[in-house]
């Protein structure tokens, strides 16, 4: 991640400019690429959605603890939780077959997850800005194209699939919440390097992925 100049505007533009690397390196990691083409098995999806267990039990976690905290508060919203829909994924995907284990890089980034993010506002809003932005942005393209590669019709791929939610208008609220929030330039820079964290993490796990399933 290129750290921008806390002079050159509002927090939400130098975030999105100076994670776009980030971004493409985990478009770019093969992975999610071979499942929309529909070239892995469907287990392959099914493995994703484990991981995504794994990572979004912990970070929800992380919410409840956060939500009475008055700054990172602002950013739990209920319409945002992934793990209903996760649970209905993999009951659709594996039925009675046990659930994949969390990968060497999932339980690395889950550690991060309880390491930071259950105590400092910077870290927590940085993970959840990862994830969750990142679910109403490219994962809008990927669960269509995941659900038809796949004939999912419906169940197994509600992960992407926000109920009552406008994904534009959501990630314009969004980014109104980045551009008020009144971080010491210290924690912001926490913030802004814990972004490039969490983006290396979510980019292991795709890779191991790749590894798991090429």
């Amino acid at each position: 991640m290129t750290l921008a100049d806390p002079s050159t505007g509002r927090l939400s533009v130098r975030l999105r400019e100076g994670t776009r690397l980030d971004h493409d390196a985990a478009q770019g990691s093969g992975f999610l690429d071979a499942l929309v083409a529909g070239k892995l098995p469907r287990e392959a999806y099914a493995d994703l959605a484990a991981q995504h267990w794994f990572i979004y039990e912990t970070l929800e976690q992380a919410a409840a603890v956060m939500a009475g905290d008055p700054v990172a508060g602002a950013f739990v919203l209920p319409e945002l939780t992934r793990l209903p829909a996760l649970r209905d994924d993999l009951a659709t995907l594996l039925g009675a077959r046990p659930r994949l284990g969390a990968l060497p890089a999932t339980r690395e980034y889950r550690a991060r997850l309880r390491a930071v993010a259950f105590e400092h506002p910077w870290a927590f809003i940085a993970h959840h800005y990862t994830r969750y932005l990142g679910d109403l942005s490219g994962g809008q393209y990927l669960g269509p194209a995941i659900a038809e590669a796949y004939g999912l019709t419906g169940a197994g791929h509600r992960f992407f699939v926000f109920e009552g939610v406008s994904p534009p208008a959501f990630r314009a609220r969004y980014r109104e919440l980045l551009d008020g929030l009144a971080f010491s330039p210290a924690d912001e820079q926490n913030f802004l390097a814990e972004v490039g964290e969490a983006y290396r993490l979510n980019i292991a796990v795709l890779r191991e992925l790749k590894e798991r399933w090429a």
